[in-house]
């Protein structure tokens, strides 16, 4: 099975020697406790790390990217390219080629526009005509693509939760048990008991070894961090706020001070377009304040459902202050943001993102999301015509330098996810979105001792 294999490469935790060695072994219920916001069901919206990794026990999709960056087959059986401008998945059955090809088209709808949609736009027609043939999808480029397959791998392009769309099903209130049948091969587990919690409460959970696994939990020596791709960044209107804003803001932000204060869990500070995960930093000297004016005022939409987001837009509210800014904060739903920013009915908004792994496909994602989609059909095709993995990503980064200034998102940080396992979980794995690949891990049982915690 695929999982089997994959986790001769990917083991992040190891018990002892004798029980590293010893046969994974089927069977057992593995306690998972998570802090944050509640799960979302529509992969779309379900942004932060958390809660992709939460959605994705129950979701995926048609492929995942390991940490070494092979794509493997998950929801989908197998991907083949007949020819380089066209790419073929064979799904498990008719039934899972039309989900997905519903859920794509859905994403790329002008009616909910989405930014996640900029993953399917080297698609003939965008990603608007996805049609199922029997149990495949035969995909058609409009330009090559060679990076195709990784960025269908993101969650957002998951299908909505089904009996057989992930590793696991629901069989109640926070218990979800192995599907028998998932095409990656059955999860060692039998079954998930999932808690949820605040972090007062994960912590107290953790410390008294009621949970076997903690997600979200504050990032320690005794953690496992996956990669930093929760981009968040300011977004303004360039029609509603004066020319100098940008400036303003960045001679007024320290984002070493604002990820530190401010923002919980594995966060870095993040200056261009592409977090330092896809880029490397660059420090940049902080322009000067432009010159005073008269008082502006302006609204700052944030999303509700995040306390990050609270906290770092009222440290906006106040060194715009300074700046002669009177800022109104607006906390609204991601639903409303997402459509929003889509029509360009805002002043400023915090707007995060969880970007694919691959920066190519990440600057596809920012320059949708920023309102650019004009660049798309400039930038993309010479990027994709680029054989070279290498290359592609040495042009994308040099493209997100370039067009930073043309693009109305002022970058902020980006966050990880934090995971805490105890000894006997063994083999749990990150994949290259920093996620959790909870089916490919097993229980070993361990002796009696002291301590808890990543061993």
């Amino acid at each position: 099975m695929m999982i089997r294999s994959a986790l001769v490469g990917l083991v992040l935790l190891s018990s002892a020697p004798a029980l590293a060695a010893s046969r994974p072994r089927y069977g057992g219920e593995l306690r998972v406790a998570h802090a944050g916001p509640p799960e979302i069901g529509e992969p779309s919206l379900a942004d932060t790390p958390m809660e992709a990794a939460l959605l994705g026990l129950l979701t995926r999709p048609v492929c995942r990217v390991d940490s070494g960056g092979q794509v493997n087959p998950t929801l989908a059986r197998e991907m083949s390219r007949p020819v380089p401008q066209a790419l073929r998945i064979a799904m498990p059955s008719a039934a899972s080629a039309t989900a997905v090809a519903r859920a794509w088209t859905r994403l790329s709808s002008t009616e909910a526009p989405s930014p996640y949609r900029a993953l399917l736009y080297p698609l003939r027609g965008e990603g608007r005509q996805v049609t199922a043939s029997g149990s495949s999808l035969d995909l058609a480029l409009a330009f090559p693509w060679p990076d195709l397959e990784r960025s269908l791998c993101h969650p957002a392009l998951a299908t909505p939760p089904s009996p057989a769309a992930g590793p696991f099903s629901a069989a109640g209130r926070g218990v979800l048990e192995a599907q028998a049948g998932w095409p990656e091969g059955r999860p060692y587990l039998d079954r998930l008991a999932l808690t949820a919690t605040d972090e007062r409460g994960l912590a107290r959970l953790w410390s008294s070894r009621q949970v076997q696994v903690a997600l979200g939990t504050p990032p320690d020596n005794d953690t496992l961090t996956g990669a930093a791709l929760y981009a968040t960044y300011l977004a303004y209107s360039p029609r509603k706020v004066p020319a100098d804003f940008r400036q303003a803001v960045e001679s007024a932000i320290d984002r070493e001070d604002l990820t530190r204060l401010f923002v919980k869990g594995p966060a870095v500070p993040m200056a261009n377009l592409l977090p330092p995960a896809l880029m490397p930093p660059g420090s940049r000297p902080r322009p000067g304040a432009p010159q005073g004016g008269a008082s502006r005022k302006v609204t700052l939409a944030y999303d509700a459902a995040l306390a990050d987001q609270r906290a770092v837009a009222e440290r906006i509210q106040v060194k715009l202050h300074d700046q002669g800014y009177t800022v109104a904060l607006e906390p609204q739903s991601r639903a409303a943001l997402r459509s929003r920013q889509a029509k360009g009915d805002f002043e400023l908004m915090l707007s995060a993102f969880l970007l694919p792994p691959i920066p190519g496909p990440a600057l596809a994602v920012v320059l949708e999301a920023g309102g650019r989609r004009d660049l798309l059909g400039v930038e993309l095709p010479p990027i994709g015509a680029l054989t070279d993995a290498g290359a592609r990503d040495a042009r994308s980064r040099e493209r997100a330098l370039v067009l930073a200034p043309s693009v109305p998102l002022i970058p902020l940080y980006a966050q990880g996810l934090a995971i805490r396992a105890a000894p006997e979980v063994t083999s749990l794995a990150l994949d290259a979105q920093g996620l959790p690949v909870l089916e490919g891990a097993w229980l070993a049982p361990v002796e009696a001792s002291g301590g808890g915690g990543r061993p």
